[in-house]
């Protein structure tokens, strides 16, 4: 067993040129998997509680200067989700701002494939994560840009089945 731990403190931040931080997130998706053992075109998405409010969002945090937006979305998915999977190509950049800080924010939205569920993870006892339909997800999650890129990462998947029954 590997001990996991959270990386904290904006020693290592990045910030924009207007002076915005820089985060990076991530949707973890599956395709759900049926009793027989097969798999769906059915999407699930992994949302999480964050850490103060029981709000529901997708993993996200700052992207730090020793790590590329990817690894950033790898390591966030880890940390507070505790999944591991392939980051897929970015979904989108987003400016917004904090609700309770003020503060101008630049985000990311990656997807991540996963190939891995931990059963202990950095911020297990800190955040709760459930498996959801698109929907479902759409309807909890507490940031209009989260929910752009889980519209974006949808649109995209299903034109890749479409063209996949094309072939």
């Amino acid at each position: 067993m590997v001990c996991l731990v959270s990386r904290t403190g904006r020693h290592l931040q990045r910030y924009d040129n207007l002076g915005r931080r820089q985060v990076v997130g991530c949707i973890p998706y599956r395709f759900k998997c049926s009793s027989d053992g097969t798999i769906s075109n059915e999407l699930e998405v992994l949302v999480i509680s964050s850490q103060k409010a029981q709000k529901m969002m997708f993993p996200k945090g700052g992207w730090e200067v020793d790590e590329s937006r990817e690894q950033a979305a790898s390591r966030e998915s880890l940390e507070e989700a505790g999944v591991r999977g392939s980051v897929e190509c970015e979904l989108g950049k987003w400016d917004f701002i904090s609700k309770s800080h003020g503060t101008f924010y630049e985000g990311h939205m990656f997807p991540l494939l996963v190939k891995e569920e931990l059963d202990f993870w950095p911020e297990q006892h800190v955040r709760q994560r459930t498996w959801m339909n698109v929907k479902e997800a759409r309807d909890v999650c507490q940031h209009w840009w989260m929910k752009e890129a889980l519209d974006i990462l949808v649109e995209r998947l299903t034109s890749q089945q479409q063209l996949q029954q094309e072939e």
